[in-house]
């Protein structure tokens, strides 16, 4: 049987120590990384025969103060405790999420108008459109590429992102964001499956059950041509589809990263 909250509790309360918490740390052997169960039902001023049944999943609908004094203990952020409430609440079978999405005319427009690198991807993330500044970027950016597999199991990642390991949390807390408490997306859940037995890192981090929606920041890259780039991410949701995202990368002006980019867009009008 499904039980989403209680793997999700038990994910969490293991990656919070006694001390994070003011629990002194004991003189007996801990059995367990994180907190105890009987500890969270303390601190969270339950019982901790409930919270046993929250875990077990023998009881699925804690109320919206029970989720708050658990979100506390196990200190989630805003966007942690939404998750939780959501995984406690009741929800209605929701349809199958769309596969193929097109891209607004409007939007594939700039894509090829505008002179930065730009990408629209899907909840899968599949590049579904990108300019030619972005394939210039990286190959991992052309259209039906997955940008999941390409990070995680393309040996050469780590050696063009320098910052490989923080991209992999943010990407792994972002999917599990987006796919949310939805379980009923078969070709979402094929492709956790088929990650988590392809990749040690990313089984690793999806059983964390960190939950971050990645809404842009900057990135740094290795180019092979151009040298290190420190690019700037803007990321949008796409209005009126089933999870496609539109990904612009920029730089600060007057910077090497500007000078590096301004290079590769010459390439590309030299390759036209």
């Amino acid at each position: 049987m499904d039980n989403a909250l209680g793997d999700f509790l038990r994910a969490r309360r293991e990656l919070v120590t006694p001390a994070e918490v003011g629990l002194p740390p004991g003189n007996t052997l801990r059995r367990v990384p994180g907190l105890r169960r009987e500890e969270v039902a303390l601190l969270a001023g339950i019982s901790a025969e409930y919270y046993l049944r929250l875990e077990q999943g023998r009881d699925r609908s804690p109320s919206a103060q029970v989720i708050d004094a658990i979100a506390g203990v196990l200190r989630l952020d805003a966007e942690g405790t939404a998750y939780l409430l959501a995984l406690a609440q009741p929800k209605s079978r929701r349809r199958p999420a769309r596969s193929d999405d097109p891209v607004p005319a409007g939007l594939a427009l700039l894509l090829r108008t505008i002179n930065v690198p730009a990408m629209v991807i899907n909840r899968y993330n599949d590049v579904v459109a990108a300019n030619a500044l972005a394939q210039e970027l990286s190959p991992d950016n052309a259209p039906g590429v997955n940008r999941l597999r390409s990070l995680f199991l393309d040996p050469a990642a780590p050696g063009y992102h320098p910052d490989w390991e923080k991209i992999t949390v943010a990407a792994v807390a972002h999917l599990r964001a987006q796919a949310g408490t939805d379980t009923d997306d078969e070709r979402l859940q094929a492709l956790i499956e088929e990650m988590s037995l392809e990749s040690d890192r990313f089984r690793h981090l999806w059983a964390r059950h960190d939950v971050r929606l990645a809404t842009g920041g900057h990135v740094r890259v290795r180019h092979p041509k151009v040298g290190d780039l420190d690019l700037l991410v803007e990321k949008f949701a796409v209005v009126g589809s089933d999870g496609l995202e539109a990904l612009l990368l920029h730089a600060e002006p007057d910077t090497p990263t500007a000078d590096a980019l301004a290079l590769l867009s010459s390439m590309v009008l030299e390759a036209r």
